[in-house]
This record gives C-alpha cells, structure tokens and sequence, in this order.
C-alpha cells in the first residue's frame, strides 16, 4: 500500500484531501478560534482549562496536559516512550500518523530567544524563532514532554502571530488568504545574514518563475518537510523555506526591478545601433494562440511581453494594431525589423507597419521559413516512408526500458534519437543519428543477447529487426541526409545564439541549394527540391535587410568569387530606408558615398590585417577603422 492509500484507508482523503495538498488551509470555525492546520487536530478535542489548552483524544479519551499536538501525533501512532499508546485508534489512522512523523524532522533543542529588533533587522525570522515546524507547516505547541509542562496557549502559533502580523509588511502583497498561511519569510542566522538569504531565495524564485510553478506549490507540506531539512542539518548558515507569499512579495519585486534595470540597459543599446522585434507564436495545451514580442540589440535578447492573440490571429487588421502598439513601445526610431511568423495575415500587416513606419522593415522568420521546406521536403512519399520505417524501430526500442538499456550497451551509452531546432527538423537529424549507429545496431539484432530477448519474438521486435537489416532502407536513409543536411546547416546558421545571422542568411539558402544540386545532379531531379526552396524563400527573396547583411559581409563579399552577386541598389533602399533623410540628408549622402570605398577595398579596408579577419571575424566586430566612418 503507497503513501496515498494509507491516507486514504485512514480517511484523511476525501474530505480531507486539500488538508494533505495544502494542510495550512485548514483553520476551526469561529473568530475566536486557534488556527489548529495539523490533520492531527481532526482526531481530538482542544480544551481549554484555566487559560490552558488541554487535548483530548476522541478515540481512548486520554487527556494531554502538555507535549502538543506533536506528542498527541505519536500517542496515535504507537511511538512509546514520550506517549502513552491509543488502544482504540483503528490501524489504517495509526498507520497515517507513522507516515506523517516519519516525515517529520528531527527536533532539535531550542537556541536562545531572539527580540522583535533582531527579527526586523533580518537576523533571523520570527518563525525560526518560535521553533521547529512540522511537515504541515504548524509549530508544536509545546516541546515539553511532561503532561504538565509548558503552556501550550502561549507558546503556540497564535502567540507567534502576534510578532508576525507587526512583520507583514516585509513578506509583500500576501496570496489572498486570510491569515490562513503564515508570513513564511525565511532569513539566514549565522554567517552572511541577511545577503545568504537573499542569495538562496531569489535564485529559487528565478527557478520557480522560469518553469512557471505555482505560487502555492511553496505552501505544500511536502515542500515545508523539505525546507525544513536545512535548519536541521546544523550547517553554518540556517536556511528556512519559503512561502507563497515570499514569491508574490518581496522576491517578486525585487526580480521586477532587475529585470527593469537590464531592460533599460538595453534601452540604451537600442538608441545606439537599433534593434528587431521578434515575435514568437505559439499554441498552449488549451488552444491558445499567444504572441510573445522580444527585442534582439547587440547586447543580447529581452523579453518584452505576451499578448493572447486567439481572437486576432487571422485578423491582419488587429495583428497590425498589436505590432503597431508594440513598435510604439520600444519607439519606431529604434526599430530597424520587426520578425514574424510566416502567414499570409503576417504579410498584410506587415506591409501595413511599413507603410505606416518608413523606417523599418518586416520579415517573416528565417527559420520558419526553413522548417517549412523541410516540412515539404518530408510530405514526398519515398522520404515520408524511409521516416515513417525509422519511427518503427525508434518506438520500439523507446517503449520497451530492457530494449533501451540493450541499445545503449551496443551504442556506447548514445541515444538514437536527436534533438532538432523544429519539428520537421528533428525527422531529418534523428535520421542522420539513426544512420550513425548502423553498425551498431546490425551488431545488436545479431547478438545472443537479442536473439534469447523475448522482445525479438514480439511483432514490434521483429518490424525493427526487419528494418535494421534492410540494405534498401540504410540506401534511402544516406540519400535523404544529404538532401536535408544543408537545410539543416542553414538552420543551424539562422538560429545560432553566437552570432547574428543577418549576414549569413542568404549565403546558407544559396549553398544549401547548390549541395543539392551537386547530390542530384540531373536538373528534372533536383528543380523539384529547388521550387520549394524558392516558394518558401520568396519573401525573404526581395528584402533588401538580407541583401545588405550579406553585403555587408566581409566574409562573403569578397571572397564569393561572383557566384552570389547582390545589386548595389538593394543596398541603396537601405540606407534610404534606415538612413533618416531628415534633419540632415547629408547623412544619407556620405553614407552611400561610403559604398564605393567598401567595393574597392580602398583605404584602411584594403590593410593586410582587414584582409586576414574578413574570414575570421564576425561582421561589425572588425576594427572600427576599417568600416564606414
């Protein structure tokens, strides 16, 4: 029986489930009342008996004069020694409050007792102070284990709230619920006080943020248990767990003003060199269409904001009203592109935001654009079925763990399956990843190994094997990786993080279409791969942008040997384009006089040391000298 049928079988679920998902809910009725947020409490009665709480067990009628609800738990459970044993609580409850204490922590022995100064100067927190929690969270009313010790009243939760309401403030906004989870704010005692804490939670708050956990899954009884592993391990600093209401406050904010800070750093990038807009489409588990804008300058990439686009995604109009208002944001003078997906709604309202901003331009993403060639490439028959017989022996070993871990034994510790910047392309490397590891797995559907498994009796088994030893399909595969494999560097090229792919976009299309016409050879053959090419490429095909990134390429301009020429007047439109005629239309003048020095090499551009960088260096990283002055 697992954890969650002890419970269950205890009937702590049920009616109680949300106590076990989130015990700190749990509060008596009545205004007057004690917070009791221990399951624990459903099996007694709280007495209170000359301004003392006393416990009352329902079961045995035994009365608890001290020790708490802790003690009370291991009177339930049987522990001997600190409690005497419930004779008439039923075995599956006994068996709940045995898996409950077993995820407690120790207990350790209480320090010394801090002031309310000490608490607000971020020495340590009031709730580290009042002592040790449990796994749901609730302090022990009383760590005397006499039945006369200690008043439970005072030295429970209730009395520590009284410090901790003054406090609120530090924890932030708080989650909507009314005092039912307490200000959880951990602090750090010991060495490095106030900035280890810091350190620790907002490095998990970022971790939390960027996987997009809930603000309540820190409110869980689990995660205290856990947490509470820190300030019992007796490490030089004390490290308490977080609460939901640490992420939605402080942490929160602090993170906000980070990432204002970096954004205005960046701000000032934009108003140097310019910057893109990059817009990324993608569908949640719901069907939700969401646009998520960032802007892309020298500095790097920032996120900039989310819109819900589920209404508006077929709308040209109203995708034109978000790109416009989002332009308007980081302030058209900075933006040189704004980069969509690929759409015939995304053409229209591109061509609205050019028409409506002269200074930018719109294109459709680069990548897109390829994945969408490859997407082609793979709906040929004699391509879709070599995939479709790779597929049967990937699935097969995948689903079966002992056929997995076979695999591996043959392949050295390697995967099959590889991982591509898109879906289609994930086909096309997975492939190539497949072919790789022929010979090993020829080796492995040879071997005793595989031939006493009874997974090679199974139809799946047998398809694969079937396929592993098929000359034809290892033929196909080798012919199909060669017509996808300069796609795949293409997209490699226009979606590295380490350089800008500008000027390298149109010279990987270019070579990418020559390779495949080397591997074919016969023109009927290989135009039929080239049109699609050339359809998906044909809106990218007339952007000057790509034309002057490719010109502006030291790497390619001089040393394409005139296979890729670009007409100067692409160049042209740029620079009138980005170039503001006004105030000053000198500006414009120079600019393009400029052209003409970087044609000939003239000048500083024409210097041994700029001849050598042209294949090494990455444009605009060349010495300043030797580009437009």
């Amino acid at each position: 029986m697992d954890y969650q049928e002890d419970l269950s079988s205890a009937g702590l679920v049920d009616n109680h489930v949300q106590l076990l998902v989130n015990p700190l809910e749990y509060s008596d009725s009545g205004p007057n009342k004690r917070r009791k947020k221990d399951v624990a409490w459903l099996h007694c009665e709280a007495l209170k008996v000359n301004d003392r709480v006393q416990i009352k067990c329902k079961y045995c009628g035994k009365i608890f004069k001290g020790g708490g609800i802790y003690r009370f738990k291991e009177h339930l459970a049987g522990r001997k020694g600190s409690a005497p044993v419930c004779l008439k609580v039923s075995e599956d409850i006994r068996k709940a409050m045995q898996l409950l204490l077993d995820e407690l922590p120790v207990r350790p022995s209480r320090g010394h007792n801090l002031t309310l100064e000490e608490m607000k100067a971020g020495i340590v927190s009031p709730i580290s102070a009042a002592g040790p929690m449990g796994i749901f969270g609730n302090h022990h009313v009383d760590d005397d284990d006499n039945d006369g010790g200690g008043n439970s009243e005072s030295e429970g939760v209730d009395g520590l709230e009284i410090n901790l309401n003054s406090l609120l403030h530090q924890g932030g906004t708080g989650n909507g619920k009314e005092d039912g989870t307490r200000d959880n704010r951990s602090l750090v005692a010991g060495a490095g006080g106030a900035n280890v804490e810091n350190s620790v939670h907002v490095k998990l708050g970022r971790f939390l943020y960027d996987v997009g956990a809930s603000f309540d899954a820190l409110d869980s009884a689990f995660f205290s248990s856990f947490s509470g592993m820190f300030s019992h391990r007796g490490g030089a600093a004390e490290v308490l767990g977080l609460s939901s209401r640490d992420l939605r406050g402080w942490i929160l904010k602090n993170l906000v003003k980070e990432v204002n800070e970096e954004i205005n750093r960046h701000k000032s990038t934009w108003e140097r060199t310019g910057c893109s807009i990059l817009v990324e489409q993608r569908t949640t588990e719901s069907g939700r269409i969401v646009l998520n804008f960032l802007v892309q300058c020298a500095r790097g990439t920032v996120f900039l904001k989310s819109v819900d686009a589920s209404n508006i995604d077929y709308s040209a109009d109203d995708l034109y009203g978000v790109l416009k208002e989002v332009v308007e944001i980081v302030g058209p003078e900075h933006v040189l592109q704004v980069i969509t997906h690929v759409g015939e709604h995304y053409a229209v309202a591109g061509k609205n935001l050019m028409d409506n901003f002269p200074s930018l331009y719109w294109a459709p993403c680069a990548a897109n654009c390829i994945d969408l060639m490859l997407e082609d490439f793979g709906k040929f028959e004699i391509i879709s079925g070599v995939i479709e017989r790779a597929r049967s022996i990937t699935k097969f070993f995948y689903n079966q763990s002992a056929v997995l871990k076979l695999m591996r034994t043959f392949t050295y510790g390697n995967d099959i399956l590889q991982q591509g910047p898109t879906r289609s392309a994930t086909n096309f490397t997975s492939l190539k990843r497949l072919a790789d590891f022929k010979l090993n797995l020829q080796t492995m559907v040879t071997s005793p190994e595989w031939m006493e498994s009874p997974y090679s009796k199974l139809l799946g088994g047998m398809a694969a094997m079937e396929v592993i030893n098929d000359r034809s399909f290892w033929s196909d595969c080798i012919v199909i990786i060669r017509l996808t494999s300069p796609l795949l560097r293409a997209l490699n090229v226009v979606s590295s993080q380490k350089r800008g792919a500008m000027g390298y976009v149109l010279a990987a299309i270019y070579r990418a279409k020559e390779a495949i016409r080397r591997e074919l050879t016969k023109s009927e053959e290989y135009m039929v791969y080239w049109n699609i090419i050339d359809e998906r490429w044909q809106l990218q095909k007339h952007l000057p942008i790509q034309a002057a990134g490719f010109f502006l390429n030291p790497k390619f301009f001089y040393g394409s040997g005139g296979e890729l020429q670009i007409p100067t007047s692409k160049m042209l439109d740029c620079i009138e384009r980005l170039v503001p005629e006004l105030p000053d239309p000198e500006v414009q003048d120079k600019t393009a006089g400029e052209l003409n020095l970087y044609k000939s090499a003239a000048g500083d551009l024409g210097r041994k040391m700029a001849v050598r960088t042209r294949e090494t260096m990455l444009p605009g990283k060349q010495p300043a000298s030797y580009l437009f002055r």
